[in-house]
Parts: C-alpha cells; structure tokens; sequence
C-alpha cells in the first residue's frame, strides 16, 4: 500500500490524538469530513492502523517501576524459543518481549510497584520460565522520554 503526504499528516495526529473527532481531524489535516473518513478507513483495513488502544498512567494503576531484563536462553532450537515465547506472552507484568542480537537472547519490558513486587514477578514467573540459563535485570531510575509514536 502506498502512503502518500495525506496518510502521513493523519497518522501523525491519530498517534497523538487517537480518540480526535473524523471532523476535528479533517479540519486539521486540510481535507474534507468524507475524503479523511476513506482515507482513515482504507489504512485501518490496510493493517496500516492496526488498533486504538488507551495509554495509561502507570503511576496513578501503581506500577511505576520499569525493569528491563536481558535473557540468555539454553540453545536457541526452534522447540526452546518457541516454548519461551509461549510462557513469557503470559506473564502480566511482561509489557514487551524482544529477540535480540547480542549478547541477550531477549529483552524484556517489566512493570512492577515496585523492587519487593518485581522480587514476586521474578520468583513466580521469570525463574519459572522455559529454556532460561541466564538472567539480567537493570531497573530504570527514571524515564527520559517515552512515546509509542512512530516517526512519519
């Protein structure tokens, strides 16, 4: 599918603005209510829009602790990366999982309330999961920046 300057200017404000109105949208991308109605149509059918999702506080729902952990697996057989995936796509606390090149096998994306909790995460999920000969945690002491924008 072909993205022309149009589809990127609407991509750019549903990134920000994902709940703005079809009419609120138009006007502030230069195109009429109908034109932007198809065009945001046709990119969500596309799979170019994949979903709408709320972004929430992690703060104020109180796990405000981010705890990047680096995976090393056992081997790296189709069977034992496919069983790790499985199991790690359950845990809750798991906001992204990576495979990597490098040194770690995986990047995890934890959150937790906080050390005592990411301890529990840590002993009821992450020591329990297949495949795993090594684990490295570091927690983030503070977010510089964060978005889930793409850039256009």
């Amino acid at each position: 599918m072909l993205i022309d300057d149009t589809d990127r200017r609407i991509l750019r404000v549903l990134q920000k603005q994902g709940r703005i109105s079809n009419a609120d949208l138009a006007e502030a991308i230069h195109l009429s209510p109908s034109a932007c109605h198809r065009r945001v149509q046709r990119l969500e059918e596309s799979g170019v829009i994949r979903d709408y999702v709320a972004l929430l506080n992690p703060k104020i729902l109180q796990v405000p602790t981010t705890v990047f952990v680096e995976i090393t697996l056992q081997a790296q057989a189709d069977e034992v990366l496919d069983a790790f995936e499985k199991a790690v796509s359950r845990v809750p606390a798991v906001l992204e999982c990576h495979l990597m090149a490098g040194t770690a096998d995986y990047i995890l994306k934890v959150v937790a309330e906080d050390t005592e909790d990411f301890a529990r995460i840590h002993r009821q999920f992450l020591a329990r999961l297949p495949g795993v000969a090594q684990m490295q945690s570091s927690f983030a002491l503070r977010t510089v920046f964060k978005t889930t924008a793409l850039p256009m």
